[in-house]
């Protein structure tokens, strides 16, 4: 009875009926504004002159079916990455397309909504999806973006019971009454203007992806690419555009009631007010600098041919039956690996898919080499997910990993928070909107006090020959529940330099390198078998002596000339200090949490 109860109560008129929804679409559109801050006669609907729109002139000119050409650019750093996208919406000429996962109310959020209207009322048309279950959660303010402008068009992906909001209680009936419906998530990050110059990667709209949270930054990567490839990404868009799981804002429960009750005559849309307000101006300052922009982003500019676009289809189908792009695609890259695999991912959980395909490789002959940049229990925000990677981490040395786990507060940390922070205080996320986030996942207490940076890249390279950057976390979420989408680009430079700097990440001032540890005289090779035994069992995984630890180098170690290596070398004793399984966690206690996690979290590797 209480079970149905819950799911009745929260089910309770899930759909807008289509009177009401035909009431609340006429409302928003007679309240839109139809009037343009450009002159109709302008083709080029007002837009900042941008240095990028030569190079998609020239690239397009160039490229022939058979020869593609593009300019790409790795976007390292946040504050840029935020940069460089308040200058491409300014310079967009028709359109703007954007999906993203989540979509916050802070200074970041905000300044792209802001942004993406003022484009609007230049007259280029704006198509936004962003996946509901993390993005904006104001029904007012929803009501305002549907009613902003004739050329704005909101649409929110596969809501829960159809409204914008999902307050506690429905979540839960969510999970219990349509698990798998509300587990199909858009997890897509995608940029594209005028259907010519495209950004994909691991940021979402949100302060700590751009290096403006005060208390927890993101490690994470965007790839600009300026050619052909658009087209790709405009024909997946439509398809989002098109799908029944993309829901326009007048359908939505809480929206449609806003737009009825607030009626034709409610306030037209007004840029928001800023808690950071000089760095915002400071940004935009910089975004209308065309020589800026050519001096920070076009000098590292560099021309490719292909470039492959991978996105699964919307609403992805179940395990059983799938055909799932996104996976395909890094499937195929994977077996034709045949020296050396660097792969970054926040969450070192493999589907079964990937596991076997690490095992085929380890079989061979001479295999390649795989080396792995991912998150420690320190860095990450994802406590029970690494939980499950800690659980299975001699699974992974044993296929010849060398796993490189980041700091909390690594040596570039300096440079990449602090960039912008003499435009002002940095303190512009509010801890409510940082507790709806999140809600699941958490971040393990430090000893030490700053501003955390935690990895979320998501890249891969081949044979230092094929890069891969995009949303795809390489993990069974991705496999199997969420949309992805990313770039292949086969360009050994680009590889190069995208494998350079993942290498980077793993550097000893960066990361801590997981290795076997000492056997203990006492157990020795009992303490092995039991730990096998005990990491086996889908429930109760609680023997307290793991495999692998985290290892810290010490640069004199016992003879005073050490180098880095890897950990099957034969002076990686000599040279690296095993610091336990979670250095920089505060609580010792974290250790019993973690194995308690591990225990009973098995089951959960699929969804997690």
């Amino acid at each position: 009875m209480g079970l149905a109860m819950l799911i009745g109560l929260a089910c309770s008129g899930c759909a807008l009926d289509p009177i009401h929804a035909r009431q609340a679409a006429a409302t928003a559109s007679a309240a839109q504004e139809r009037a343009l801050d450009c002159a109709p006669e302008r083709s080029d609907a007002c837009a900042l002159d941008s240095p990028y729109r030569a190079l998609a002139d020239d690239a397009l000119e160039r490229s022939t079916p058979t020869a593609p050409v593009h300019y790409v650019d790795l976007i390292e750093r946040g504050a840029d990455s935020l940069l460089l996208r308040l200058h491409l919406i300014r310079s967009a000429r028709r359109s703007i397309d954007i999906q993203t996962f989540i979509f916050s109310e802070d200074d970041a959020g905000y300044l792209i909504l802001d942004e993406l209207v003022a484009a609007a009322r230049r007259g280029v048309k704006v198509r936004v999806i962003a996946d509901q279950l993390f993005a904006l959660d104001d029904a007012a303010l929803y009501a305002s973006l549907a009613r902003a402008h004739v050329n704005f068009e909101f649409r929110v992906y596969n809501p829960t019971f159809h409204k914008a909001s999902t307050p506690p209680l429905e979540f839960a009936a969510g999970v219990l009454c349509c698990f798998w419906r509300f587990n199909q998530r858009m997890h897509d990050k995608m940029l594209l203007v005028d259907d010519v110059i495209g950004l994909v990667g691991g940021r979402n709209y949100e302060n700590r992806y751009f290096d403006w949270d005060d208390a927890f930054d993101y490690r994470d990567r965007d790839m600009l690419a300026v050619g052909p490839v658009g087209a790709a990404m405009r024909a997946s868009f439509d398809a989002f555009w098109q799908s029944p799981y993309s829901v326009p804002l007048s359908r939505l429960r809480d929206v449609a009631g806003n737009l009825l009750a607030a009626g034709i005559d409610a306030p037209r849309y007004t840029p928001h007010a800023y808690r950071n307000v000089a760095r915002v101006a400071e940004l935009s300052r910089q975004a209308d600098d065309a020589q800026f922009i050519r001096d920070r982003f076009l000098a590292q500019t560099m021309r490719v041919g292909r470039i492959d676009y991978f996105a699964d289809a919307p609403g992805k189908p179940a395990p059983a039956t799938a055909q799932r792009a996104s996976t395909r695609a890094l499937v195929g890259l994977l077996h034709e690996a045949t020296s050396e695999v660097v792969l970054q991912t926040p969450y070192l959980v493999l589907s079964s898919t990937a596991r076997q395909i690490f095992r085929d490789l380890h079989k061979r002959t001479s295999p390649p080499r795989i080396r792995v940049s991912t998150n420690s229990l320190a860095a990450t925000d994802a406590f029970y997910v690494y939980a499950l990677s800690y659980k299975y981490k001699k699974r992974y040395l044993k296929l010849g990993f060398e796993i490189h786990e980041f700091k909390p507060f690594p040596e570039e940390a300096a440079e990449v928070i602090t960039a912008y922070s003499e435009l002002g205080d940095a303190s512009s996320t509010g801890s409510a909107t940082r507790a709806r986030e999140r809600p699941k996942y958490g971040a393990a207490p430090l000893q030490r006090h700053g501003v955390r940076v935690g990895l979320h890249a998501k890249s891969m390279v081949i044979d230092a020959k094929i890069a891969v950057i995009g949303s795809h976390n390489f993990d069974p979420r991705s496999e199997n529940y969420n949309t992805e989408s990313g770039f292949i680009v086969y360009d050994t430079a680009l590889a190069a330099r995208l494998r350079a700097s993942i290498l980077r990440d793993m550097e000893p001032g960066n990361a801590w390198t997981i290795a076997k540890r000492q056997r203990t005289r006492l157990l020795g090779g009992a303490s092995a078998a039991i730990a096998n035994l005990s990491a086996a069992l889908p429930i109760f995984d609680v023997w307290p002596f793991r495999y692998a630890s985290s290892f810290e180098f010490e640069a004199d170690g016992e003879n005073g000339q050490c180098r880095t290596m890897a950990p099957d070398d034969a002076d990686f004793p000599a040279c690296y200090r095993d610091v336990g399984d979670f250095p920089e966690v505060d609580l010792p206690l974290k250790t019993i949490y973690t194995r308690i996690v591990t225990a009973f979290g098995a089951g959960l590797v699929s969804i997690m």
